[in-house]
């Protein structure tokens, strides 16, 4: 039996959508009672993560659990100590669920971490790998590191095989927050400062990212390693607008101001991190991936942009 934790979550829902038309029975761990589910999945009700859960009859007779629940990354944290806060759920959280998870007998813990244990950006032509020196930056990717290094010790003092995965931006179907407001620019024809941009940023379509928890399930080569993953196309934010508007039906409406003119008028409006996400390269190095795994991104670029602009649309319909 597979468990999967953050059920209800982008991530989580998809995954266990995906895994529900296989073979090996699957068990969702959701914090809302409510939470609608696809037939034939086992749901359990386990409330929040912390490190008092109690997850014994959650994992009995699992073999795998897709860790996937997590306080997530936000631009604008109002917790008064946001490490703290991310700690006491992506770490203290994740190790509890970790050492109940061994004990019970539980082969494989496949935890989905993210690619900012890496940093936040490259410089051209040297992308992340995955066995880079971690370099977070900010709370969240501090706590994601230190959940990998808590994952890793009990692997070692246990047994029990673990699997890494760090992905960057994910994109698809009901995606919220900054990619959402990029479409609602697009489909309303505002005008945006953006034709000049001229980065490289990895993104990961949720089907790609699905494909890739999959494999890491059951392939015995996946046992106590780190991937990264992405589409296997970078694009510059310019271009991604072209082709979120293509894929939308209505051109990008671009305007060209050097990259340099909006990291300065960002900044001296404090908002230098947002003008990075814009200005600045992230990219990721999959290559390691694929050779271990024999796995490539199953969805192109364009048809992962084609599938988010597909649900934004119909969600606008409703």
């Amino acid at each position: 039996m597979i468990l999967v934790t953050g059920a209800t979550g982008f991530v989580g829902s998809a995954l266990v959508r995906k895994l529900a038309t296989g073979p090996v029975p699957v068990r969702a761990c959701i914090r809302r009672s409510k939470a609608v589910m696809p037939e034939g999945v086992q749901v359990m009700h386990v409330g929040s993560l912390s490190a008092d859960t109690d997850w014994r009859e959650a994992l009995s007779a699992v073999a795998v659990v897709v860790h996937t629940a997590a306080r997530v990354h936000v631009m604008d944290d109002n917790a008064v100590d946001p490490l703290a806060a991310f700690r006491s759920i992506n770490v203290e959280g994740t190790l509890s669920l970790a050492r109940q998870a061994a004990a019970a007998g539980v082969k494989r813990f496949v935890f989905l971490s993210s690619i900012k244990v890496n940093g936040e950006a490259t410089t051209p032509g040297n992308p992340f790998q995955a066995d880079d020196i971690p370099a977070p930056l900010d709370p969240y990717g501090v706590s994601k590191m230190e959940a990998e290094r808590g994952l890793w010790e009990i692997a070692d003092q246990t047994g029990m095989e673990v699997v890494i995965i760090r992905p960057p931006l994910v994109y698809g179907p009901g995606v919220k927050a900054n990619f959402d407001a990029m479409m609602k620019w697009l489909s309303r024809g505002i005008p945006l400062p953006l034709g000049a941009i001229h980065n490289a940023r990895s993104l990961v379509a949720i089907d790609n990212l699905i494909a890739l928890i999959e494999a890491c399930v059951d392939h015995p080569a996946a046992a106590n390693q780190i991937f990264l993953v992405s589409d296997g196309e970078d694009l510059s934010t310019t271009q991604l607008l072209q082709r979120m508007g293509w894929a939308l039906g209505r051109p990008a409406r671009l305007v060209n101001v050097p990259a340099i003119l909006l990291r300065m008028g960002a900044t001296a409006l404090g908002k230098s991190s947002i003008a990075q996400r814009l200005c600045g390269s992230l990219q990721v190095d999959i290559s390691r991936t694929q050779e271990i795994l024999a796995w490539s991104p199953p969805v192109s670029v364009d048809e992962g942009l084609r599938r988010v602009a597909e649900g934004y649309r119909r969600e606008a319909s409703v």
